[in-house]
């Protein structure tokens, strides 16, 4: 009443318009408060914890938009009809019932704030642990993050609902036979999940590194809570569960940043095989995609067939399957044209075939004989012993 006279004496007139007009600064003021709000929560989190200060930030607001709320109900006479009806509301209530509601939600609201300040400092713990310590990657860092944020928030609904009198030993009973119930449906998953929690921490492989598991190799490109992806050289995409992933073995060829290539050559017994493995040494040497260090070995393997066999041995670094056959193919050309320029032969398996007469036919299985005699076509005609008997000793067939 007090407020719609001072209004109508203010503008002369009703107090449509000022009401309107004071009611947009308000808004205004509102979203300046938003604003506002942003900023002191940007500067807050370069001070204090990110949780400490969005708390902060909320409470501030909230109080702002409540003096807002208060603000406009003064203004258009509503402060009156506001107190009748929550008036009329606790009368209707039990007085301690209606204590004991608004004071659960206050510890509610508390318990809330609490948790979310708390998987806050976590978090920010977690990130200044993480810089001094550079084994730890931020992969698992976040990993560690999600589990005891999960573990926070779950131990904040289990505290909500003991303050709301709900009855804890009937839920987690449920909550028991249901998780047996889905752990026997859903064996091979849970232990695909196990698996991925362990490779997490473990990290036997990263993304990107070049593996090989169970006969698959490739690059791998994501790993999860539940399967590992790999591409493989030919371009597909293959999907392997983490349980198959934890108990095959792994090799990474990729962990040490480099890797180590043997190829055979062999040469002739009359070449001189300390002066060809020199050769093929200094040769590696000078080849780009190949290592200085560790130098290219050269070893005597093995006395072959027809060669004396030596292993070429060599590292490239930053090892992919592009360069690794990349210098398998110059290490191969450069030996081979050294050796030609040195004239160290390579020899190659030969072998020679030699044919000898028969007579009286080839012997085929079940003591028959066969005949093979020259047709006009060059090529041999073949009669059996029943067709060789229809002949004389002339040549001439009986009759």
């Amino acid at each position: 009443m007090v407020t719609g006279t001072l209004l109508a004496q203010f503008n002369g007139s009703p107090s449509f318009d000022v009401r309107w007009l004071i009611g947009g600064f308000i808004l205004l003021s509102v979203a300046g408060a938003a604003a506002s709000s942003w900023r002191l929560r940007a500067r807050l989190r370069r001070r204090t914890l990110d949780a400490l200060a969005d708390v902060v930030v909320l409470f501030s607001f909230l109080a702002f938009v409540a003096l807002a709320v208060v603000t406009w109900l003064f203004l258009w006479d509503k402060v009156n009809t506001t107190v009748v009806f929550a008036s009329r509301l606790f009368a209707s209530l039990d007085r301690e019932v209606a204590a004991s509601t608004i004071w659960t939600v206050g510890q509610t609201l508390l318990v809330v704030a609490l948790s979310y300040i708390v998987a806050g400092f976590v978090s920010d713990t977690l990130d200044r642990f993480v810089q001094d310590r550079k084994t730890i990657s931020e992969h698992q860092a976040q990993v560690f993050y999600r589990l005891t944020q999960l573990s926070v928030y779950g131990v904040a609904v289990i505290v909500i609902l003991g303050l709301w009198n709900v009855n804890l030993t009937g839920l987690l009973v449920g909550a028991g036979f249901l998780g047996i119930v889905v752990g026997m449906a859903a064996r091979q998953t849970l232990g695909a999940l196990l698996a991925g929690l362990v490779l997490m921490f473990s990290r036997p492989f990263e993304i990107g590194d070049w593996i090989e598991i169970d006969e698959q190799e490739g690059i791998v490109t994501d790993i999860s809570m539940v399967n590992t992806r790999i591409q493989t050289f030919d371009g597909e995409y293959v999907m392997i569960p983490n349980d198959v992933v934890g108990g095959s073995t792994i090799t990474n060829r990729s962990r040490k940043g480099r890797l180590r290539l043997e190829v055979d050559v062999g040469v002739d017994y009359n070449a001189d095989v300390e002066r060809a493995a020199e050769l093929a040494a200094d040769t590696m040497k000078e080849i780009d995609d190949v290592l200085s260090v560790p130098t290219p070995q050269v070893v005597s393997k093995e006395f072959g067939d027809s060669a004396v066999v030596l292993g070429l041995r060599f590292w490239i670094d930053k090892p992919s399957a592009r360069r690794k056959w990349r210098a398998r193919t110059a290490v191969i050309n450069r030996v081979k044209e050294t050796y030609e320029d040195a004239g160290i032969k390579i020899p190659f398996p030969q072998r020679e075939l030699g044919g000898r007469e028969e007579h009286g036919g080839f012997r085929l299985a079940g003591g028959r004989s066969q005949h093979v005699e020259a047709t006009t076509d060059g090529g041999p005609e073949e009669e059996s012993d029943g067709d060789a008997n229809e002949r004389g000793s002339d040549g001439s067939e009986k009759e």
